[in-house]
C-alpha cells in the first residue's frame, strides 16, 4: 500500500459556542486524489487546516500512514500546503521560491538547485527560474507554488481552493492539468472546494459537507447519480426537487403521488411510505408533444428557454406547480419549444430517485 494514508477519526474542532466539525470520520488511501466539496462555512477548510496541524482539535484522532498526529506540529508532519493565496516571496526569483523549504534540509546547494529544477519541470515551468513572481501569470504563479510544495516530497498533499482565484478558462485548463500532475507524482491530494465542477473533474472520491459534518462520499458519479439527501442532490448539480407521498413499493419501484400525479421510481429508498422528496437531473427529463400518453408523465408549459451553447436549459412549470429543469442538447437545428409552448413531462422511473425528507 503507498503511503499517504489519511484517517480522521471522531474528528471535532470548536470555536467558543461553534462546531466547525463535527464529528467526522474519514478515510483516504494513500494516491488518492480527494476532494471536501461544500458552501462557505461547513467545515472544510478547518478540516484541512485540522490535517496540516494548522489547528489544534478539540477531539478525536488525525492518523497519517497510521500514527496519530493530532498533538503533532505542521513542521513534523510529512504534510506540505498550497493555499488560494500562493505567498509567493518578491523578492525571490522562481528557482529560489521553490527551493526555499530545502533550506531546512540537508541537502547540499547543488542538490537543491536539482530538486527545484526537478520540480519545476514537473508543472511545465523549465526556464522560468530567474524569473519573479510578477513577471508570472495567475496561472504560473499557482504552478510554482505548486512546485514548491512538491519539491519536500510530502506523503500528503493540501490544497485549499488554489484555483480560484484564476479566470475561468484558466481554471478549467488547471483543473485537467492538476489531476494530470497527481497521477504523475503519486501521491495523496486532499482539495477544498466550493466549486462542484472541480470536484468532479479532479476527484477520484469526494465528500459532500454541510454543517461541520459529512453528508455522503462516493466517486464522482456515485454522488452524483446517487446522491444520499435531498441537500446532496441539491447541492451537487443541478437537480428537480419536489414533494412526494410514497405509498409503498411494487416490482421494486416506489408508488409516489407528485401532486395528483402517481408516478413510479426505481431509484434511492423505494421501500419508503409517508412524506418523501422526488429528484432527477436535468438531463434525463424528457419532453413530448402535450397530447403524449404513458406512465410517469405530467402535463407542463414551458416558461423560459435559456441557451448556453452546448444546450439549451428550459424551465417547465408543471401542472402541479412545481418547476424542473430539462437539459437539450444542441443538435444544430432550431427547438420546437418557445415560452408557453404546452409539453408531456416524461420522468423515467429509472432515473426519478426517492430520498428521505
Amino acid at each position: 500500500m503507498p503511503g499517504g494514508v489519511v484517517r480522521l477519526v471522531e474528528l471535532v474542532k470548536t470555536f467558543q459556542d461553534v462546531t466547525a466539525v463535527d464529528g467526522i470520520n474519514l478515510d483516504v488511501p494513500g494516491g488518492e486524489f480527494f476532494s471536501l466539496l461544500g458552501p462557505s462555512g461547513c467545515g472544510k477548510t478547518t478540516t484541512l487546516r485540522l490535517i496540516a496541524g494548522f489547528e489544534q482539535p478539540t477531539s478525536g484522532r488525525i492518523l497519517l500512514d497510521g500514527v496519530d498526529m493530532a498533538q503533532t506540529p505542521p513542521h513534523k508532519r510529512r504534510v506540505n500546503t498550497v493555499f488560494q493565496s500562493y505567498a509567493l516571496f518578491p523578492h525571490l526569483n522562481v528557482l529560489d521560491n521553490v527551493a526555499f523549504g530545502l533550506r531546512f534540509t540537508d541537502a547540499s546547494k547543488q542538490e537543491t538547485k536539482r530538486m527545484a529544477r526537478d520540480a519545476l519541470s514537473l508543472v511545465r515551468l523549465d526556464g522560468f527560474d530567474r524569473r519573479r513572481p510578477s513577471q508570472l501569470s495567475g496561472g504560473q504563479q499557482q504552478r510554482v507554488a505548486l512546485a514548491r510544495a512538491l519539491v519536500l516530497n510530502p506523503s500528503v498533499l493540501l490544497l485549499d481552493e488554489p484555483l480560484g482565484a484564476l479566470d475561468a478558462k484558466l481554471r478549467k485548463a488547471l483543473q485537467v492539468e492538476l489531476k494530470a500532475l497527481q497521477e504523475t507524482v503519486g501521491i495523496t491530494f486532499v482539495y477544498v472546494t466550493h466549486d462542484q465542477e472541480e470536484a468532479l473533474t479532479m476527484s477520484d472520491r469526494l465528500a459532500v459537507m454541510s454543517g461541520g459534518r459529512i453528508e455522503q462520499v462516493g466517486s464522482p458519479s456515485e454522488v452524483y447519480q446517487e446522491p444520499g439527501t435531498a441537500y446532496v442532490a441539491d447541492f451537487l448539480g443541478v437537480s428537480n426537487l419536489m414533494d412526494a407521498v410514497a405509498s409503498g413499493s411494487s416490482n421494486g419501484r416506489c408508488l409516489v403521488k407528485v401532486g395528483s400525479f402517481e408516478l413510479s421510481a426505481g431509484q434511492g429508498d423505494t421501500g419508503a411510505s409517508g412524506d418523501v422528496k422526488v429528484t432527477i437531473r436535468p438531463e434525463r427529463v424528457r419532453l413530448d408533444a402535450h397530447d403524449a400518453s404513458g406512465e410517469n408523465r405530467i402535463p407542463g408549459m414551458v416558461e423560459r428557454l435559456v441557451y448556453l451553447g452546448p444546450i439549451t436549459q428550459l424551465i417547465v412549470r408543471l401542472a402541479q406547480g412545481d418547476t424542473v429543469q430539462v437539459m437539450v442538447p444542441n443538435q444544430g437545428g432550431e427547438l420546437s419549444y418557445e415560452q408557453g409552448t404546452p409539453v408531456s413531462v416524461f420522468l423515467p422511473s429509472e432515473a426519478l430517485r426517492v430520498l428521505p425528507v
